[in-house]
């Protein structure tokens, strides 16, 4: 593609409320051919609509969104929609419309061994029309770098999870090449290779990527602009996201100084006037005074960006040296053999990840040592003094539905006092009235972070989690880090988060294919050692 100088996308005096409340207010925003980048901001702040108004499916109140008239615009949202009988290559292959209707009607025909009629032959020439014969294979590479197997092209959507789901649409979308590729959280469905193929992919795009994320480690990789919702404003930084982090707190302290020098201003001007109010000689400085103070343009006080919530979380009993073993475990499911003769030793202190691809086995091996599901074959042996504590995939077993948040969380630890459940509530997104909610009421994500605070506030000295960061925002995600980072117990855990792995991980045990192979450092370290990086059949398209 050739792409134009200047802007695709231009967002001007835009001014959008929803439900009583201003989200963004005569802010502006700019989008060139080719640029990187990120969209943050708390919660509720107004991500989604903005891409919903650039996207045509909400309007702005006032001002207008202009798009370049030949630019191409691609979106992958957070879920899919109902799938269908079009198989995954189908999907991949959807580039436009009449695309998906020609592979369609190829397809139908093909399995009527029809390649006569006038349905056949229109199809055809779309497809030809559409370089279908360039696309095929292109569609094939990139769906491999996205974990789908061979056998999985001809399979229908339908079969397969949300998930996998998404992985097709986001090939599709990939295939097409777009000018404008609009991504909501691209990472959520992805386990780690996947992460690192879809990564390196993107760093090689020729087009423009707007994004929304809650995954810090692959903005840095990637973008190179952040605008961040402050104040009903878009603001802008150069930079990747932690670049932008320290950019935003050198603009947050240059706006506290300014506010402070006004406020000292205008107490200096308020003490003349009253002083001298009374004084006629002194009547014209007065009045030059006033006339100042009211056609001086006021510095709001800026807000403080939301920190990082530190709390000394209790430190758990301490467990023998030999926390969990497995002896010759064998697990299956069905006729499909997950582990073979497994040994596995988990000492005591030891922060463990475990990583390899979707299916591979690494929850199994979670609930193994949680001992929620019964081996086949072997033993699983618990120390005396070990303390299990499974954070699963379904939050919401663990909870209590009548209870109020808060009294679950007072409920966990007797000795938490009030005001440190409200605050370490605060820390994963529950505000004043959250507390109050019953469990019952709360969303799927709700209950998640809920169910993490409740293990925080009263760890177990064996911490198994499954995916714990799902449902969190960034600062939500740090907050957890830094508590496992001061837990004193045994933590084993599974998560795509590259930087949640980075920040706690010292132990990694890459699972596939029924094989656990352990590494004895971190996730760079793996990295290093496993040649994940340099496998062509993994990283390249």
């Amino acid at each position: 593609m050739v792409y134009n100088a200047g802007a695709m996308l231009t967002i001007k005096k835009l001014t959008k409320a929803h439900a009583g409340r201003t989200l963004f207010a005569d802010t502006e925003l700019v989008v060139n051919w080719g640029e990187r980048i990120a969209l943050v901001g708390p919660n509720g702040a107004g991500k989604s609509t903005l891409f919903r108004m650039i996207l045509g499916e909400d309007t702005p109140d006032e001002g207008e969104i202009v798009m370049d008239e030949y630019a191409v615009v691609g979106y992958l949202p957070q879920e899919a929609g109902n799938p269908t009988d079009r198989t995954v290559l189908e999907i991949a292959m959807s580039t436009t419309p009449e695309m998906a209707e020609a592979v369609r009607t190829l397809r139908e025909c093909e399995a009527k061994h029809d390649n006569t009629s006038d349905a056949y032959a229109h199809a055809m020439d779309t497809f030809i029309a559409h370089d279908g014969y360039q696309l095929e294979p292109k569609a094939k590479r990139i769906l491999k770098g996205l974990a789908f197997k061979d056998e999985d092209f001809h399979r229908p959507a339908r079969e397969m999870s949300g998930g996998w789901v998404m992985r097709a649409h986001l090939a599709q979308l990939l295939v097409a090449e777009p000018d404008l590729l609009m991504l909501d959280e691209p990472t959520n469905h992805l386990d780690l290779m996947s992460l690192l193929w879809f990564q390196r992919y993107l760093k090689n795009y020729p087009g423009a990527i707007f994004m929304i994320s809650h995954d810090r480690d692959f903005m840095d990789e990637l973008v190179e602009t952040v605008y961040d919702i402050e104040n009903a404003a878009l603001v802008r930084y150069t930079g990747n996201y932690t670049r932008f982090l320290e950019l935003k707190e050198e603009r947050y302290l240059q706006l506290l100084a300014a506010w402070r020098n006004q406020q000292r201003e205008i107490a200096h001007i308020e003490a003349f006037i009253d002083r001298f109010r009374s004084v006629a000689s002194k009547a014209a400085q007065v009045q030059s005074r006033v006339k100042q103070l009211e056609k001086m343009e006021r510095i709001e006080k800026p807000k403080q960006s939301r920190k990082v919530f530190k709390f000394i979380f209790p430190q758990p009993p301490r467990s023998m040296q030999r926390v969990i073993e497995l002896h010759k475990v064998g697990q299956s499911y069905g006729d499909k053999r997950i582990y073979k003769n497994l040994d596995l030793l988990i000492e005591r202190g030891q922060r463990v990840v475990l990583v390899g691809p979707n299916g591979a086995g690494k929850s199994t091996l979670l609930k193994i040592l949680a001992g929620v599901i019964p081996i086949d074959e072997g033993t699983r042996e618990v120390g005396t003094t070990t303390r299990i504590g499974y954070f699963s995939q379904m939050r919401a077993e663990n909870l209590t539905p009548n209870f109020t948040v808060l009294e679950e969380i007072m409920e966990a630890n007797h000795e938490l006092r009030e005001e440190e459940a409200r605050a370490v509530l605060g820390s994963f997104l529950f505000r004043r009235q959250d507390v109050e909610k019953r469990v019952e009421v709360l969303s799927g994500g709700e209950k998640s972070r809920l169910s993490l605070v409740k293990f925080l506030v009263n760890p177990p000295n064996l911490l198994l989690m499954d995916e714990p960061t799902t449902h969190l925002d960034l600062m939500s995600v740090e907050a957890l880090s830094q508590a496992l980072k001061n837990y004193e117990g045994t933590l084993v855990f599974i998560s795509h988060d590259v930087h949640f792995i980075r920040s706690l991980a010292e132990k990694t045990l890459h699972i596939n294919q029924g094989t656990v192979t352990p590494y004895a450092g971190g996730y760079d370290y793996y990295l290093e050692k496993s040649g994940i990086l340099d496998s062509r059949d993994a990283m390249d398209v």
